[in-house]
């Protein structure tokens, strides 16, 4: 009697390989996707930044909220970005910012801003509350 060496790798074992990686990427590609719809609309809320900081600026500079929007915001020259439709005032100091292009489920995030801090005074620092349409793609901090 001979003995075969074995070479290589049984066309059974091949298919166990094949059958892990499917069940892996079933898992890992939707869930890649959450999470590239999750980072895009963060950027809406990376581009409120700006508008935050010269509302409060001007509230810690003058004891008060702007009475105009126009007073602390100018729009950017090349629009606000792939990921951002437009910021929108909401009320003295608060605004909201839409979101565009982000693939989330449950459609487009709008989040909205809202200052922590009195109308008047010009003591303390303004905290800022985040709101969410869709608080499946909103970062943790507007949830």
């Amino acid at each position: 009697m001979s003995k075969s060496i074995q070479k290589g790798f049984t066309l059974i074992e091949l298919m166990i390989v094949i059958a892990i990686l499917g069940i892996l990427l079933a898992i890992a590609i939707p869930a890649y996707q959450d999470y590239l719809a999750r980072a895009r609309a963060s950027e809406a809320v990376y581009a409120a930044a700006p508008t935050k900081l010269a509302i409060a600026e001007f509230r810690l500079s003058n004891g008060r909220y702007a009475a105009t929007w126009a007073s602390v915001y100018t729009a950017p020259p090349n629009g606000h970005g792939k990921y951002v439709s437009g910021l929108a005032p909401t009320g003295v100091a608060a605004f909201t910012v839409t979101s565009q292009n982000t693939q989330c489920n449950g459609g487009e995030p709008v989040f909205t801003f809202t200052p922590q801090a009195p109308v008047t005074g010009a003591t303390g620092s303004v905290d800022w509350l985040c709101t969410s349409t869709n608080t499946v793609c909103a970062p943790a901090s507007c949830r």
